[in-house]
């Protein structure tokens, strides 16, 4: 299976690993770590080094009950990132629903839309349309960052999340939007309770059945913490399982704080694999 992006076409045949990049004051994991300039950029670097594949920039926190940020607020913290990155010579994904962020952004190389709202918001998804070959990350979210976990989905989430991923992904396909260019991410922790989230990736399978790539974020959120009672400065170990879990049912794209970690237990998992494949 192949995701097609602005610069890159991305094999998923082997699992890919996505390095998060928080240019924001109040990610609830990382925010304020990487606020200068030169302190993204040497992340991004080290990133690489530590084996990621993609790099996704973030410039507004997403984290339940953070605020809303300002349209140039965003454009300031993204956009000189985002400018260096693409000369790093990997993909640069963007962590955005503004239509004018991603205008920008990919007006300077960027190559993947990475979306929580599924491009919900006024011209957004004409925006991708207009890019004939850049990436997008359709994201399922109940509600908004600021409500969302005040009053989450009830019952079962399975089929009501693959229906909506799958509507978006097709009304994308309507305005000219090629299915290789699509990849889905059920939305770990977005309006979701504990035993939701461990729900969507029992049944990953399922979500599977749409046809398209699937991104999976469990990267320090907080259903790990609420599993091992862990704070969220020590769920290095919970989020590899998650990601290694995750890949085992079927995720081609895993988003991480811990690449190292990441990498090198996704690196036993495909010697198991390939040793499976022998034997068959």
């Amino acid at each position: 299976m192949i995701w097609q992006t602005t610069r890159f076409s991305l094999d998923l045949t082997l699992p890919k690993v996505m390095g998060i990049v928080n240019v924001t004051p109040d990610s609830f994991s990382d925010g304020g770590r990487h606020g200068s300039r030169v302190s993204a950029l040497r992340h991004c670097e080290q990133l690489l080094k530590d084996g990621a594949h993609i790099l996704d920039i973030g410039g507004e926190s997403t984290r339940p009950g953070s605020p809303a940020v300002s349209l140039e607020d965003e454009l300031v913290r993204v956009l000189p990132l985002v400018r260096d990155a693409v000369t790093l010579g990997v993909p640069v994904s963007v962590d955005t629903y503004k239509p004018e962020v991603m205008q920008a952004v990919l007006g300077l190389g960027a190559d993947i839309v990475n979306d929580i709202w599924a491009l919900r918001q006024p011209g957004a998804a004409a925006v991708v349309a207009a890019h004939p070959q850049c990436g997008v990350c359709l994201m399922h979210m109940h509600r908004d960052p600021q409500t969302m976990q005040v009053a989450p989905m009830a019952g079962s989430v399975v089929t009501s999340v693959l229906s909506f991923l799958e509507q978006s992904a097709l009304d994308l396909q309507a305005l000219g939007v090629k299915m290789t260019r699509i990849v889905l991410d059920p939305g770990i922790g977005f309006g979701k309770t504990v035993e939701q989230n461990f729900e969507l990736l029992a049944q990953q399978a399922v979500l599977k059945t749409a046809g398209y790539p699937l991104l999976a974020g469990w990267s320090r959120k907080s259903s790990l913490g609420a599993v091992t009672g862990l704070d969220v400065d020590h769920r290095m170990v919970p989020s590899v399982a998650a990601a290694v879990l995750a890949v085992e049912r079927g995720a081609s794209i895993v988003r991480v704080h811990d690449v190292r970690e990441t990498v090198a237990a996704l690196a036993v998992w495909t010697a198991m694999q390939r040793l499976d494949q022998l034997t068959e």
